[in-house]
């Protein structure tokens, strides 16, 4: 399934290439003014188009996964897609190991055909690899190079509104462990990734993640560990724009955060602690 907004010539691209997997898509538009859903339903009508009228973000995922019909799904951005053998080959995984929740993919990025760097940090994951697993497991993942069991998805709630856009995948992946499922990297299953050309400014999303990165903090983990980040943040707006910003975003948040907090259980922060 694909979350899209405003970036049609790079979602037509993308089906194109899905087209050729011969599997169900579904598009859900966050708001788009670019006359995306009309332009999909008439090039592809065999895809599954929803329209929300507004953008809310990476939680547009949880709409696609909620009318998926399928036990997995297989998430794109607007700009990625699938190898041939990719969406066969996490079948196999999932059925095979029952506690998998998600796969990682090895995300090569185009048009140069380099390995995304974090794929490499994935593979050599401190938390390494269980016997009953396919690969190390992980605790954050690129949304655009995974696929979930809807199962596992739909139990943990999916990706939290509140975060909006980016950094959605880690928070994903703590809930994911701390209800018992895993996310593993898997090196031979490959999604190809296309950077947009459509972007916003740099500074917004510096702010974006640094404000979800505190919000993710004061989510889950303890106390003093989320003042400790914000005092932390705090410091660097001294000198730092984005950072007070960023800051600023978060505090106007707090109230939804508050109403959400959680800590995850023992082992799960541990093995937080471990990767940070």
């Amino acid at each position: 399934m694909i979350a899209t907004r405003d970036r049609v010539d790079e979602l037509v691209r993308t089906l194109a290439h899905l087209k050729d997997l011969s599997v169900p898509v579904i598009v859900v538009d966050n708001g788009s003014s670019d006359g995306t859903v009309a332009r999909v339903s008439q090039e592809f009508p065999w895809v599954e188009t929803v329209a929300l009228g507004r953008n809310v973000g990476a939680s547009a995922r949880n709409h696609g996964v909620r009318l998926a019909r399928t036990s997995y799904v297989a998430f794109c951005d607007d700009d990625s897609w699938w190898a041939p053998e990719a969406l066969r080959r996490a079948e196999e995984l999932f059925e095979r190991h029952p506690r998998l929740g998600l796969v990682a993919a090895r995300v090569v990025v185009e048009p140069g055909g380099v390995v995304d760097p974090v794929c490499a940090e994935m593979k050599s994951s401190a938390l390494g690899r269980a016997d009953d697993l396919p690969g190390p497991s992980v605790l954050g993942f690129v949304c655009c190079g995974s696929i979930v069991r809807r199962e596992a998805f739909l139990a943990v709630g999916g990706f939290n509104p509140v975060l909006f856009f980016p950094g959605e995948e880690r928070l994903f992946s703590w809930d994911m462990a701390a209800s018992g499922w895993a996310c593993c990297y898997v090196d031979d299953v490959v999604a190809h990734h296309q950077p947009s050309s459509v972007r916003g400014p740099s500074a917004t999303r510096r702010r974006a993640e640094l404000r979800n990165d505190l919000l993710t903090t004061w989510l889950r983990r303890p106390l003093t560990v989320a003042l400790a980040e914000t005092t932390a943040l705090a410091r660097r707006g001294l000198g730092d724009r984005d950072a007070r910003a960023a800051l600023g975003a978060a505090l106007l948040r707090l109230p939804a955060i508050a109403r959400q907090r959680h800590l995850l259980p023992e082992t799960v922060e541990r093995q937080v602690v471990l990767v940070s």
